[in-house]
């Protein structure tokens, strides 16, 4: 005898929390080797790279880097951060410069050869992310994108003590 009603399919079980911790630490150590590799083919330091995406934000969002806040965002000391913006700006890849509103105070800027550079060689990951973003509802993209917030904000707190 045949069933006229499809059979239900199983439910799937929902994946415990510690295995997308899991996850999100493997993508992490994806993301950190990927940006290595950059920071070594153009003789940065992880620091560096981190310095400038920090940076390509702010510029994205408007808002002003001082070399404290840097150093703040960054976890670096006053002399570290020193060294960070001198070897960033020998390198051709951020600015100084006086900021407008507060003559005492120095904005950090991104050179576009750094916005070049970083285009060139992580513009092919964006893409493939993009594309495989495709796969997937916006409205399940706006559960990751909760999720990756929230996430990062718990890092960003146990990180601040």
């Amino acid at each position: 005898m045949e069933p006229t009603q499809q059979q239900a399919q199983p439910q799937a079980q929902p994946q415990a929390p510690t295995q997308l911790v899991r996850l999100l630490r493997g993508l992490t150590a994806e993301l950190d080797l990927f940006g290595a590799e950059f920071a070594a083919r153009n003789g940065l330091h992880p620091t560096d790279l981190r310095a400038l995406i920090h940076l390509v934000d702010a510029a994205r969002t408007g808002t002003v880097v001082t070399p404290g806040r840097l150093g703040g965002a960054l976890g670096l000391n006053s002399a570290g951060t020193t060294g960070l913006v001198d070897r960033l700006e020998r390198l051709g890849l951020i600015r100084r410069e006086r900021d407008e509103e507060d003559r005492r105070r120095i904005r950090l800027l991104v050179e576009e050869r750094a916005v070049e550079l970083g285009e060139v060689f992580f513009g092919a990951l964006v893409a493939d992310l993009t594309a495989a973003m495709g796969a997937f509802g916006e409205a399940e993209l706006a559960v990751a994108r909760r999720f990756l917030v929230a996430m990062t904000g718990v890092v960003a707190a146990a990180r601040a003590g």
